[in-house]
């Protein structure tokens, strides 16, 4: 089985869902020629044409309002913004139109379309190329929102989002496009949304993450272990609706909770896991709730972006001091 990276993973996935189904098609800023800033797309529109893989004006509302478009008339529409921060001219058309589209018509129509976009910081990229604001689009009553952490989950998660009958917002983590390999079979399987994936399994700690971020969790319960704690590592995978049952089973196993993400402290979706223990794991809770998370400052140029990020360190910390409560 080859060994890829999440860019090569993505691409397969995109591949083998226009090769699948023939309503599938993929549009975005440079998607075609170049295939993408990232070179995600790269080869899709030479093997599929470019009826199928083609460019689009520089113009976010109008990729967001093409995939409104085609998948109400029975389309699979795969967009692509370029980066995260330019996301939001497309918020009109998801919260107004992409959300609403089975409940405005109760039911006569659906919404199957997919709006990739690289997320987060780490590639040194200037100002509005490192957002993460996932909990923002989690907000959004009727969109589901995903985001892998590996290349086979890439793969799968991505199939998945294309094929479901409801509009996907799939976040791709930039820092680790290249900086981890996993072998991806391409098989067509898809993997199941809403599903968190327990990647690590332990009897201490949960530390729940998502995204680029589990790479550093993971780091950091290794480094853990070097001290005697057991962590358990949760992938979210899919944000809304997510897996809580999954969450709320192993912090009844460990008692304790640890969530890691690069969003802004205030309003991130870590404060929506808090919440969950609270109101269904209290009980089992032998210490606070821990976040770490980025500040709730706008993301800094090059020079700063690293102590933005949350760090292994970091992580480690805030789990041993969760671990030695109330010491």
């Amino acid at each position: 089985m080859p060994e890829l990276t999440l860019v090569d993973a993505v691409n397969l996935a995109l591949a083998r869902a226009l090769a699948d189904d023939p309503d599938v098609v993929v549009f975005g800023e440079d998607v075609g020629v170049n295939g993408g800033v990232f070179r995600v797309t790269a080869g899709l529109q030479k093997r599929f044409g470019v009826e199928r893989v083609f460019d689009t004006p520089l113009s976010e509302a109008l990729i967001s309002g093409l995939c409104v478009g085609m998948a109400a008339q029975g389309l699979r529409p795969v967009g692509e913004i370029q980066f995260m921060g330019f996301l939001y001219p497309c918020i009109d058309q998801l919260v107004n139109h992409a959300s609403r589209l089975r409940n405005r018509t109760q039911g006569r129509l659906s919404c199957p379309m997919v709006l990739r976009t690289p997320h987060g910081a780490g590639i040194r990229a200037p100002e509005h190329h490192s957002e993460a604001t996932e909990a923002m689009l989690a907000h959004i009553p009727g969109l589901r929102v995903v985001i892998p952490s590996a290349p086979e989950r890439a793969y799968g998660l991505l199939l998945a989002a294309i094929r479901d009958p409801d509009p996907v917002v799939f976040l791709e983590p930039t820092r680790i496009y290249r900086a981890v390999k996993g072998e991806v079979e391409d098989n067509g399987e898809a993997m199941p949304l809403d599903v968190a994936f327990v990647i690590r399994e332990g009897r201490d700690v949960t530390l729940v993450s998502w995204g680029a971020m589990v790479k550093d969790t993971l780091e950091a319960a290794d480094e853990l272990a070097g001290d005697g704690i057991d962590a358990e590592v949760i992938d979210l995978a899919t944000l809304k609706p997510y897996d809580e049952q999954t969450i709320v089973n192993s912090v009844a196993k460990t008692g304790r909770c640890v969530i890691v993400h690069e969003a802004a402290r205030t309003g991130g979706f870590g404060a929506e896991i808090a919440a969950l223990v609270a109101e269904r794991a209290l009980l089992s809770l032998l210490a606070p709730v821990a976040r770490v998370t980025g500040y709730d400052t706008v993301i800094p140029l090059p020079r700063l972006e690293r102590q933005y990020i949350p760090s292994v360190a970091r992580v480690v910390a805030a789990a041993r001091k969760t671990c030695k409560f109330p010491d």
